[in-house]
């Protein structure tokens, strides 16, 4: 059993240097500094590209609320790929003031292909555009979006994340449990790398990208998760992304809980090729450029293999107390102590960030109650996704008629 105690130590070693690295950083989310200097006052020109596959139901309020930025109107044109549409978007799209292109491959039916697809034709039509911004057909998005992302390219960013916020937090314990999860992951993942020059990561919608970067390399994502992989490629790259508070996207999360588990299940399966894909782009990176932030970029990928770790580390437990070398109040005690670590802490962080943002937390009471069920399942999640990945694009309905009014 002597080996196995060693093993279990190195491994329990393992888990705590990352946990208290990550904790470390998550303080920083609470410290202020000054906002970078403004290095022109020019009004850049945008484009806004809405990827939509059948979403007639919500793409109406997404183009209205782009129509109502407080920016000029003729530095702003609104795209929609109508993308394997088989229902009325596209008509309702051009009806509303977009610019539609209808895309149809059904055997690429992706995000990131219809992205590809649709920057190629920019590209052939030598389009002049300062910047895109990709939004979900169910969002919308406050009149100050574009304002905000034009202060960060006036501050020299290349590419922002925008504040990705919840449409309908309180509709049910699953909702509520996207709304805690992406609140706190605002705070203490994105926000608090950004203070501290580190590199915060896209996260699906409401983000920027300068047009000259996309010109130049591309959009080539091929990844379930082309927002994660998208960063990771520019963080391999030494290129360090921007975190814009101010430029709020307010997203629909699904309703129920089969939706939410083919959802997660397919971002688990995406971090699992970006693992496969962007470890070695990663690793070198960190070895040229030489920078903290290839390092944090790197460790990011480390969030799979450290729940094989815990895991592992749970079974070795069980197996030195079959062999005597531990009494059940010591394996109790060291299965409370991850217990605690994955059901406790995390509702009393969701309640910090609840305190901090100044959110009310009566309305999020069930979603704080039902939050160990929401995570505990991503674990399920994640085993099934490393077990048996399903690489197949499914779509989430989106039924929520909410203007931004609403929000």
């Amino acid at each position: 059993m002597d080996y196995l105690y060693i093993l279990q130590q190195a491994l329990i070693g393992i888990i705590t240097i990352f946990w208290l690295y990550n904790i470390a950083i998550s303080v920083c989310s609470l410290i202020k500094f000054k906002e970078k200097p403004l290095l022109t006052n020019k009004q850049h020109k945008f484009m806004a590209i809405i990827p939509a596959h059948n979403e007639e139901k919500v793409v109406k309020n997404l183009i209205e609320s782009l129509k109502e930025q407080n920016y000029p109107k003729e530095l702003l044109d609104i795209y929609v790929i109508a993308d394997n549409c088989t229902d009325n978007t596209a008509n309702i799209a051009k009806n509303a003031g977009a610019i539609v292109y209808e895309r149809n491959d059904p055997e690429h039916k992706t995000k990131g292909y219809a992205m590809q697809w649709f920057l190629n034709k920019m590209q052939e039509q030598n389009a002049e555009y300062d910047a895109l911004c990709v939004f979900d057909a169910d969002n919308v998005v406050d009149k100050e979006f574009m304002n905000a992302m034009n202060k960060k390219l006036c501050q020299g960013e290349e590419v922002v994340q925008g504040y990705r916020d919840i449409k309908n937090p309180d509709d049910t314990w699953v909702t509520a449990g996207y709304a805690l999860f992406y609140w706190t992951m605002h705070r203490f993942y994105h926000l608090a790398r950004y203070n501290i020059g580190l590199s915060p990561l896209l996260n699906g919608t409401g983000f920027m990208v300068k047009y000259d970067l996309i010109k130049a390399e591309g959009w080539n994502t091929k990844t379930l998760t082309e927002d994660i992989e998208f960063s990771l490629i520019n963080i391999a790259k030494g290129r360090r992304l921007g975190w814009a508070t101010d430029a709020k996207v307010y997203d629909e999360q699904p309703l129920g809980f089969k939706q939410s588990w083919t959802q997660r299940t397919r971002w688990s399966v995406g971090h699992i090729q970006c693992f496969k894909y962007y470890l070695k782009d990663l690793a070198a990176g960190v070895v040229r450029n030489k920078k903290m932030m290839n390092v944090d970029g790197l460790l990011y990928l480390m969030g799979m293999p450290i729940l094989v770790v815990t895991l592992s580390i749970l079974v070795i437990n069980l197996i030195i107390y079959i062999g005597d070398g531990m009494t059940l109040a010591g394996l109790i005690f060291n299965y409370a102590k991850y217990l605690i670590a994955t059901f406790i802490m995390p509702p009393l962080t969701a309640i910090l960030t609840l305190l901090l943002d100044k959110r009310p937390i009566k309305p999020m009471l069930k979603g704080i109650l039902c939050y160990p069920l929401f995570l505990g399942s991503w674990i399920l999640i994640n085993i099934k996704a490393l077990i048996k990945p399903n690489t197949t694009w499914e779509k989430i309905e989106h039924v929520r008629d909410i203007k931004v009014k609403e929000t």
